[in-house]
């Protein structure tokens, strides 16, 4: 049986380890030594790793696992080496596990961002977050809505893993731009139970993460007057909108 389970690094990042119990493929592993302690307290060898994008709290444990097990780096090769590099629509077989992922491109956040969807699972990186989306540090606006709607377009039992526990901060956030929204409401009080337990609020399902993220709901007509009412003046749904709700965000 496949197990995807998160394990906390960093200050509030999560590598993700998809394994079978004694082998595991880690996604994003920026910190090698809580990833070491996992493995070794579970006696699971390491079996692949998967990168999203160059980043340094994405990459920065690499070297050292690779120091313990040498074993294959699938991703950007921009401060992954080595590294497989890997191009849009690419499978890859994950090794020891029998799975397979496809690589999406989504630039954005950077413009060599890469996400993994397989298996009923996503693993969006900073590309897309629970109620929220990455910082355009290198892409356009226009580059990250295309990246998003496709995700969005994935199936809505698609299990989202993405890389850092931002989803209360995003939804109050969210909140601001649709305060009535009754789906958002009942996601911000799950999400506090789960962290008043000490528990991740990921995964999410990518059908919750359409009624809820207002990064993806920028053509619906309450984020769309939303991002309009901030501008002070009417905003065109999509990339538009889009454009207006990010820069939002950004003052926040």
């Amino acid at each position: 049986m496949i197990h995807v389970e998160a394990i906390p690094i960093l200050r509030d990042n999560y590598a993700w380890a998809i394994h079978d119990g004694r082998r595991a493929a880690l996604v994003d592993p920026g910190e090698a030594a809580p990833i070491l302690a996992w493995l070794d307290r579970r006696g699971i060898s390491l079996a692949g790793i998967l990168v999203t994008h160059h980043h340094h709290d994405h990459v920065g444990g690499i070297r050292e696992l690779l120091a313990r097990a040498s074993v294959p780096v699938f991703g950007p090769t921009r401060g992954a080496a080595p590294a497989h590099e890997v191009a849009d629509g690419d499978n890859i077989v994950l090794p020891g596990l029998d799975l397979v992922v496809t690589a999406m491109a989504t630039p954005g956040h950077t413009l060599d961002h890469v996400c993994y969807h397989g298996f009923g699972h996503l693993f969006c990186g900073d590309t897309l977050f629970s109620c929220g989306c990455g910082r355009l540090f290198e892409g356009t606006p226009a580059d990250m809505h295309a990246s998003l709607t496709r995700l969005a377009g994935l199936p809505g039992a698609t299990l989202m893993h993405c890389a850092h526990e931002y989803t209360l901060a995003n939804i109050v956030f969210a909140l601001e731009v649709e305060p009535d929204n009754a789906d958002l409401q009942r996601r911000h009080a799950e999400a506090l139970s789960a962290r008043k337990l000490g528990r991740p609020t990921l995964p999410v399902d990518l059908a919750t993460e359409r009624v809820t993220n207002p990064f993806l709901r920028c053509n619906v007509d309450t984020v769309v007057n939303a991002a309009s009412n901030h501008a002070g003046y009417p905003v065109n749904a999509g990339v538009d909108t889009f454009t207006v709700v990010r820069a939002w965000k950004d003052e926040a």
